[in-house]
């Protein structure tokens, strides 16, 4: 049995010729030359061959005695605060964080709520935020616009007496008793007014 390869012929079983025993060595040479070992991996980096390459940014200030804590607010005047701290005799001068609201902190002093602050060696404390541990049991909110919205429904409920309002419009107020006083006009305006 015979069989064609580059237009010659070879026996089935026949030793390969020298021509083709030359040309796997030097296919397995390249090989061997794109090979990377792990020597090549961990080699040292040449250095750049232009003296006038950019040097390396200098170092900022080392860090290494920066931490934080969390403290107990004693008192809050302005941006700054008395804090105390575990393992510190007595109340500490603080600084509030500029990006902070001294408001923020104050409220934190009135649930008793402990404060996150960072040691820089040098430096006073800095209070960068109030934590809460616990749920609250009273909320205040206080902005300029205060904005609640849900999707399909929104409902304000205490105890007997609930406000709900729904996606499609209808709202829906219930109670045991229920007051509307007004100090101007009081204008009720609809298609159907029905009482009782």
């Amino acid at each position: 049995m015979t069989a064609r390869f580059d237009g010659g012929s070879l026996q089935a079983g026949a030793p390969p010729a020298a021509e083709e025993l030359e040309a796997e060595a030097e296919a397995a040479e390249a090989l061997e030359a794109r090979r990377v070992t792990l020597d090549d991996v961990l080699a040292e980096p040449a250095a750049p061959a232009d003296p006038a390459a950019a040097p390396l940014p200098a170092r900022q200030a080392q860090l290494l005695g920066a931490a934080m804590r969390t403290a107990r607010v004693a008192s809050v005047t302005g941006r700054t605060a008395r804090i105390l701290v575990r393992g510190a005799e007595g109340p500490v001068d603080a600084e509030i964080a500029p990006e902070v609201d001294p408001e923020v902190i104050a409220d934190a002093h009135g649930r008793g709520d402990a404060v996150l602050i960072e040691l820089c060696e040098g430096a006073l404390p800095l209070i960068v935020g109030a934590l809460t541990t616990q749920r609250p049991k009273a909320l205040h909110l206080k902005a300029d616009t205060i904005t609640v919205e849900g999707a399909q429904e929104l409902l304000l409920r205490s105890g007997r007496g609930a406000i709900r309002i729904r996606e499609d419009g209808d709202i829906e107020v219930v109670g045991s008793r229920i007051s509307a006083a007004s100090r101007g006009l009081f204008r009720i305006v609809g298609r159907l007014l029905r009482l009782n």
